[in-house]
């Protein structure tokens, strides 16, 4: 629907995509989860509860696997609308449709989203609904029980997992078969 609305009122002439966006933490407190031991033996994990961190800004998309992901120091409207204007530019021959959560720093006054930007909210409280969480998920369980001694190393380690994924990869985490189906039947 928001598709059609684009081409039919907006008279939008670019190819239009959809992305998935969102925020995460990633810090310097360790990350535990579940170890594999022999039978009866307890499992024990070394923690660290250094509380540096820093976020990690990205968008997705679901039937491509394509991904844009960008660090900022904080989580607020300034660093939101800088990561918009870098979206924007990086694809700037597209209309992007993107779907995000009802944080506060997405809806505030003073955002000036692009021209070639439509945010999409999804219904509050559903994190489920978004497939970029899924890619949170898979990111952050390769960083469990990493303990660095510096936010330099956690962003060295957290890079070169980024570095790793393919489109492949998130196209299977984020590929959702209902926005598959719904985006098939629409022509880009």
């Amino acid at each position: 629907m928001l598709v059609w609305f684009c081409i039919g009122v907006l008279g939008i002439n670019k190819r239009i995509r959809f992305f998935c966006g969102d925020e995460t933490r990633i810090g310097m407190k360790t990350i535990s989860g579940r170890k594999i031991t022999a039978l009866g033996i307890k499992p024990i994990g070394i923690e660290q509860w250094k509380y540096s961190a820093t976020y990690l800004y990205g968008i997705i998309e679901p039937q491509t696997g394509e991904y844009f992901f960008w660090e900022f120091s904080h989580l607020n409207t300034d660093c939101f609308q800088v990561f918009l204007n870098l979206i924007a530019e990086k694809y700037r021959e597209d209309f992007l449709i993107i779907q995000l959560d009802n944080g506060a720093f997405h809806k505030a006054k003073r955002l000036q989203v692009p021209d070639n930007i439509i945010l999409m909210f999804q219904p509050p409280h559903c994190p489920e609904l978004n497939p970029i969480e899924q890619i949170w998920q898979y990111l952050k369980r390769r960083l469990r029980w990493l303990l660095p001694n510096s936010m330099d190393e956690l962003r060295q380690h957290l890079f070169s997992l980024i570095k790793q994924l393919t489109h492949q990869t998130v196209a299977s985490i984020a590929g959702r078969s209902y926005i598959k189906a719904a985006l098939s039947v629409v022509s880009f």
